[in-house]
């Protein structure tokens, strides 16, 4: 008598996993990107984009396509002005550790400066258009005082401090002179580690890309005669690249970061457990002996 609900649970339970199969299929089709299903030697493109402010997304992108034996050789799209010190210097870490296994090629969009230039160091081809912004490798940090302005308006700040640079950088008092010596040595410290994985990721003497370091921006095409990029040309360009350097004959299959869940995906796990949940409740033997592994 219990073989029949056991059957029935087994026969539902396939036909929601075809279910969410279908579902990652439309979902893949629908981004207009092609699927990880695809057959052949592949090369996974990463897109990076905007300010750069946390690095773990876009590592674990990096990192999965690294160990896909499939993909031969990664493409990381790169637009964006800079950002965070650290984000940047752990996805630099992700870009050097996955070129010593694979091919890894960057392409510059419209932008990839600052941080963004950083990241795409390691990397063993840089591609740039002839528009694309570049360069600015340097450190900045700003504050902005407001003493006067509150004066003006009658309201005065009182701090209670532990130590007398605690509040360095404050906006309610000048910057003494010890406070800036502080800042710039911090500024100078993470300047020179910049200076130093740019000049190992591109085989520079470290004169050389001080000379080039100064802050300044650079079109790809003065990247280009500085030594900063490697070749002009865009995305499909740096396919193409990325490919040869694999060894990949004949027209490269690319394969895109697998999308976000969509919530819908979400209630139907949640409803599956739901299900399981209440076939075991009501005391179906073979479905619990199933879960079970008994």
């Amino acid at each position: 008598m219990k073989k029949r609900p056991f059957l029935m649970a087994l026969l539902t339970l396939g036909a929601i996993f075809a279910f969410f199969l279908l579902l990652i299929v439309v979902v893949g089709k629908m981004s207009g990107r092609s699927s990880h299903f695809v057959l052949g030697e592949k090369v996974g493109y990463v897109t990076i984009t905007g300010a750069i402010t946390s690095s773990e997304k876009i590592i674990e992108q990096i990192d999965n396509f690294k160990e896909d034996s499939s993909v031969k050789a990664i493409v990381l799209r790169v637009n964006s002005p800079g950002g965070g010190v650290s984000p940047s210097q752990e996805i630099y870490d992700e870009v050097k550790a996955t070129a010593a296994v694979k091919p890894v090629v960057v392409s510059m969009g419209s932008v990839a400066a600052s941080g963004g230039y950083y990241i795409a160091a390691p990397a063993q081809r840089i591609l740039a258009n002839p528009g694309t912004i570049t360069g600015s490798i340097g450190v900045i940090m700003q504050f902005t005082n407001v003493e006067e302005l509150l004066g003006k308006v009658g309201l005065k700040s009182q701090v209670v401090k532990s130590g007398k640079h605690k509040d360095i950088g404050s906006p309610v008092r000048p910057m003494s002179g010890a406070d800036r010596e502080i800042l710039q040595s911090l500024i100078d410290d993470v300047y020179s580690q910049f200076v130093q994985a740019v000049a190992e990721s591109r085989k520079m003497e470290i004169d050389k890309v001080r000379q080039l370091a100064d802050g300044r921006i650079f079109t790809g095409r003065q990247a280009f005669e500085a030594g900063l990029v490697d070749e002009l040309g865009g995305y499909r360009d740096a396919i193409r690249v990325a490919a040869d350097l694999a060894g990949i004959e004949g027209k490269p299959k690319v394969v895109y970061p697998a999308p976000d869940k969509p919530e819908i995906f979400e209630y139907f796990v949640q409803e599956t457990a739901q299900l399981v949940k209440q076939s075991l409740q009501n005391g179906d033997a073979g479905l619990q002996f199933l879960w079970s592994g008994k």
